[in-house]
């Protein structure tokens, strides 16, 4: 008995359903979760990926499901509609089951930021699962679903794949239709995908990319478009890097000496642009969050506080009381970056660093074919650690952001075990090089193999 079929009998999905209710009152991955039997059973005659169950972060509209952003703004909206992955996904024959829970809107790096819960990282629970799509990984980790979806925005699916123990991919900008995906920063938004197995994340982005008319950012994504990885591949590392933890150091090290032992060509280099990363990229997400989130006001849906007696009294109090305080800072300081008088000083700045970063990018990889670095500076951290206050976190966001910026795609991979925690790292990839990442994946999978946390269980295990 395997994926493809815990949903498809009564028996089956009931064992399935107890399997998922245990960890959720451990770690509380998802904000709803359900098998419709007659979609199941229609499902199940469909595709490659045919009566696979998976769970979807809940900033993607999957209709007749909640779609809430992690916020109290939406908490009670229901999606009419599927976003387009979703759509196609379920045309290949899967079946959406849960609807994770995430940071409110994609904001910060913890799940912590949500006002619906707190979800718990599945190898310790007095951890963070990673963030924005920590409800994903969680929920990947401890065998919920084979695969989730979930959006990068910075490094939303990368780093809690890395604090879960997974993989988790970043395809190009724009591989991947937005329609349906709630904007929080539209030129940097990526929908992703989360799982323990790099065949399953090859055949879902395979079956979700293209061009989509209802996303004019989305590129016609072909076969012909694809790269692949050379024969004999050149990896790029980092030159003398600096503020990790001794484990993901260990473990960056250790990736690179595996390597090098295996006969690859590395290449050392130096990316001065990190250090514009951060600024560059939060004054860019910031500003094109204020401008999306401006929809949000109290009066067509979503909350709508009972106190105001005028149309711009009860827009202010709606996004007051609707809003929690991280999103709010980010619309603030979004609005402050687009003032006349500001725009140059900061946003148009902040933009020709992101050209910079396109071109030095655009340079390594003309003599590299991949480049490996971290995922994020330490392992998964503790609920309420003083020491990774929400600026430290955005601090921390280097490594994955710079992705974004240059609309590459990307590949956190696990690296193996520290103090009982995973630690991952991440492969960078040209335009249309997801292939390439996951063979890359490929080649250290062996060695650094996907870990269980205590108390998983594989699909054969749950329905016996």
């Amino acid at each position: 008995m395997s994926w493809n079929k815990v949903c498809t009998s009564i028996e089956s999905a009931e064992k399935y359903r107890k399997y998922v209710e245990e960890w959720e009152g451990k770690i509380h991955s998802m904000l709803e979760y359900r098998i419709e039997k007659s979609e199941a059973a229609k499902q199940a005659e469909k595709g490659e990926l045919s009566g696979l169950p998976f769970a979807v972060k809940d900033n993607i509209a999957v209709k007749n499901f909640n779609l809430t952003c992690g916020s109290k703004m939406l908490e009670n909206f229901v999606s009419p509609y599927n976003a387009t992955a979703v759509k196609k996904l379920k045309e290949k024959g899967c079946i959406p089951v849960g609807k994770t829970n995430m940071d409110e809107f994609g904001m910060g790096s913890s799940t912590d930021n949500s006002a619906l819960a707190v979800t718990n990282n599945p190898w310790d629970l007095e951890r963070v699962c990673g963030g924005s799509s920590g409800g994903s990984a969680a929920a990947v980790a401890a065998g919920l679903v084979p695969f989730s979806l979930g959006s990068d925005t910075g490094g939303s699916v990368r780093q809690p794949a890395s604090f879960c123990g997974i993989y988790g991919l970043k395809p190009t900008y724009g591989s991947v239709s937005r329609y349906g995906l709630v904007s929080y920063a539209s030129s940097l938004d990526v929908i992703g995908i989360l799982s323990k197995k790099t065949d399953i994340i090859e055949s879902v982005f395979r079956a979700v990319r293209g061009f989509d008319p209802n996303d004019q950012t989305s590129i016609d994504y072909k076969d012909s478009n694809e790269l692949s990885l050379p024969e004999k591949p050149v990896f790029s590392v980092l030159k003398n890097i600096k503020g990790l933890s001794d484990e993901v150091n260990d473990a960056y090290l250790n990736a690179v000496k595996t390597l090098k032992d295996k006969g690859y060509e590395l290449r050392e280099i130096e990316l001065p642009v990190l250090e514009y990363v951060v600024p560059a990229y939060y004054t860019i997400a910031a500003a094109e969050a204020s401008a999306n989130l401006a929809r949000y006001n109290g009066i067509r849906y979503g909350y709508r506080s009972p106190k105001g007696e005028t149309p711009a009294e009860l827009m202010k109090k709606s996004r007051d009381e609707g809003f929690g305080d991280e999103v709010k800072l980010r619309i603030l300081l979004g609005t402050y970056v687009l003032r006349s008088g500001f725009r140059d000083r900061y946003y148009i700045k902040a933009q020709k660093i992101r050209t910079k970063i396109v071109k030095e990018f655009d340079a390594i990889f003309k003599t590299s074919d991949l480049i490996i670095l971290p995922s994020f500076p330490i392992p998964a951290f503790k609920h309420g650690d003083e020491n990774m206050s929400q600026y430290q976190q955005k601090v921390a966001d280097k490594f994955t952001a710079t992705a974004n910026l240059a609309g590459i795609p990307a590949l956190s991979f696990p690296a193996g075990e520290y103090n009982s925690l995973p630690v991952g790292l991440q492969f960078f990839a040209p335009r249309y090089g997801e292939k390439m990442l996951l063979d890359a994946a490929g080649i250290l999978e062996n060695d650094f193999p996907v870990s269980d946390p205590p108390g998983f269980k594989s699909a054969e295990e749950i329905v016996g």
